[in-house]
């Protein structure tokens, strides 16, 4: 009897377990790590090796955070790449080309993801057209016009801005020489969402929005105003970062930011967010953000092939996807077996 009741305790922690979106990404993680510690040494699994992932995953999971709410809430953000170097361009030229204050030009910059956030919510809810189809349209909207205004207005696509020592030391500077302020950005935006998500109302109406739309509807969720809302924190986060790497690098560049679009698409599968909606964590979003940057970094610290890298990041998001159904149906059988 004691033998029974301890199988079935190890079962319900096993599939309690299983049940964590994040439960493969963990594995993942752990496994790249412990392969580029190898392959990379003392100077990989030192501050130098730590430094270079951590500002990679910094700006790409500030972006992969809202995106990953997106995805929970079943749509999909492209524009994330153009919304980059749009804010980027507009604090740069208000602020560097106009010598306006800088505080202005940021207040600008944020602006403008904040406006096509709400433009992707307002079309996507107004219409019947897929997000994907709708923030496609958008991104190359949005790139065609900050290309134009750079050249109208600047005469260039590279427009100068050097920032006050208060901005550059709050948003563009890296600490002991090697650790960009965006990493302090990024945890304080996981922690923020974190708390929406898995705390507060609004995180059971995301999960409810990506299960079912209609019965969250039904249910009296506000769904219009939510993707509304989703799409402009999802706008907001990217014009963030692109006003971070203004302050870091005092330059703008309309061709900035297309990595963006996939690599926190990427981070976000890869931490067990399902493709399909109503399923995921910050967490994930987080250990996603980490494996793929250090996947990224350790590929030249391990003097590989950089092809490999691409290898790996395809091998591990096809695994993600696999793993999201494989953990699930383990947790639905030990869950069968519990009642």
């Amino acid at each position: 009897m004691t033998q029974n009741r301890e199988g079935r305790s190890s079962g319900m922690s096993f599939g309690s377990l299983a049940r964590r979106p994040e439960a493969g990404s963990l594995v993942g993680l752990v496994l790249v790590y412990t392969f580029f510690a190898i392959m990379g040494g003392a100077v990989f699994v030192g501050a130098p090796g730590w430094s270079s992932w951590l500002n990679i995953a910094a700006e790409v999971g500030i972006v992969a955070l809202p995106v990953g709410l997106l995805m929970i809430a079943g749509e999909l953000d492209i524009s994330v790449g153009s919304v980059i170097p749009a804010s980027q361009m507009t604090a740069a030229i208000i602020s560097g080309h106009f010598g306006l204050p800088i505080l202005l030009g940021i207040g600008c910059g944020l602006g403008v993801g904040l406006l096509v956030g709400y433009i992707n919510g307002l079309l996507v809810t107004r219409t019947t057209i897929p997000s994907l189809i709708i923030t496609i349209g958008t991104m190359f909207g949005v790139m065609g016009l900050t290309l134009g205004f750079a050249v109208l207005i600047a005469g260039s696509t590279s427009v100068f801005l050097v920032p006050t020592p208060l901005t550059k030391l709050v948003l563009g500077t890296f600490l002991g020489g090697m650790f960009n302020v965006s990493i302090f950005w990024w945890i304080a935006f996981a922690i923020v969402i974190y708390f929406l998500l898995h705390f507060s109302p609004l995180g059971n109406w995301i999960f409810a929005l990506g299960g079912d739309r209609d019965s969250a509807r039904n249910a009296g969720i506000p769904t219009r105003g939510l993707t509304i809302w989703l799409y402009m924190l999802s706008g907001f986060a990217a014009a963030f970062v692109g006003i971070l790497q203004l302050m870091t690098y005092q330059n703008a560049q309309v061709a900035t930011g297309q990595s963006f679009i996939f690599n926190s698409i990427m981070c976000v599968v890869i931490g067990g967010v399902i493709l399909t909606g109503g399923s995921g964590s910050v967490i994930g979003i987080v250990i996603g953000t980490a494996t793929f940057a250090i996947v990224n970094q350790g590929i030249f610290f391990s003097g590989l092939d950089p092809n490999i890298g691409s290898i790996i990041i395809g091998a591990l998001l096809l695994a993600a996807v696999l793993s999201n159904d494989g953990f699930r149906a383990l947790a639905l059988k030990y869950s069968t077996k519990k009642g």
